[in-house]
């Protein structure tokens, strides 16, 4: 470890020492260390490629495709669900989970929709864009929790009505659940003493405003992402690292320092 990375992680332990509360915003790079790939980019499943139907994935993806074509989504959501099948929650998820129980207040906004957050224990999530393992029928009431998608028949239909089956997500071209829009702004008026970006490029206003926020009340903000994003240049530390490494890294750090 160079270091400029190992004063980094020094100086972000040392800013836990005084904080309460901690904001977690994680995206697709969180969850890269657990195998899974996402549909574009690097170790994507389809790049810059159309899918085998002709059309980019995010319309295969998207809200309309799934109320007039479902089979065409749900081709799509199980060769994503495949990929994903085997893999299992990673010492970054662990790490949050284990902050959420030693600090007064630790809250996860998190784009990805593979459950690892919850699983590896914690509880103060927002997953804007849902969970793919929860199901619900699209013309009643009928829901249901499954493991993976490995019995299901494509596209799945309610065994009450009979009308197609979908998972509460965000397909593309949807709004976001307003449920947790209103706890995220709930927490966001509470404020928090630091703020992290793990893992995501922050392309969506609602995942870089709470740190373009964090940045005009004063507060630390901490990028960790291997790569350059829009809000790299904003951030007062950044670490070009792998999302697990770090936040291992920075807990070792942390519980190496002599407690008040």
């Amino acid at each position: 470890m160079i270091q400029g990375t190992v004063r980094s992680i020094s100086r972000i332990s040392a800013l836990l020492k005084d904080c309460k509360s901690i904001l977690f915003i994680t995206g697709a790079g969180i969850s890269a260390d657990s195998g899974l790939p996402t549909y574009r980019g690097i170790g994507g499943l389809y790049n810059d490629k159309l899918t085998e139907d002709g059309m980019p994935v995010e319309m295969a993806l998207a809200g309309e495709t799934l109320k007039s074509h479902p089979e065409i989504t749900w081709k799509y959501l199980l060769q994503i669900e495949k990929n994903c099948r085997s893999a299992r929650f990673n010492r970054a998820h662990e790490v949050i989970a284990q902050m959420e129980k030693r600090f007064e207040r630790v809250w996860v906004l998190t784009q990805n929709i593979d459950g690892f957050h919850q699983a590896a224990g914690s509880r103060n999530l927002i997953d804007i864009h849902g969970d793919m393992h929860k199901l619900a029928c699209m013309g009643c009431e009928w829901s249901e929790e499954v493991d993976d998608y490995a019995n299901i028949d494509l596209p799945p239909k309610c065994p009450s009505c009979g009308v197609a089956v979908r998972p509460k997500v965000v397909f593309f071209g949807e709004m976001l659940p307003e449920d947790k829009l209103v706890t995220l702004e709930r927490q966001l008026r509470q404020g928090f003493d630091i703020y992290f970006s793990v893992g995501t490029t922050s392309v969506f206003p609602y995942i870089s405003q709470p740190i373009l926020a964090a940045k005009y009340l004063g507060k630390p903000t901490v990028e960790i992402n291997p790569e350059d994003t829009g809000i790299s240049g904003l951030v007062d530390i950044k670490l070009r690292m792998g999302a697990a490494e770090a936040l291992d890294a920075i807990w070792e750090e942390y519980a190496r320092r002599p407690k008040c």
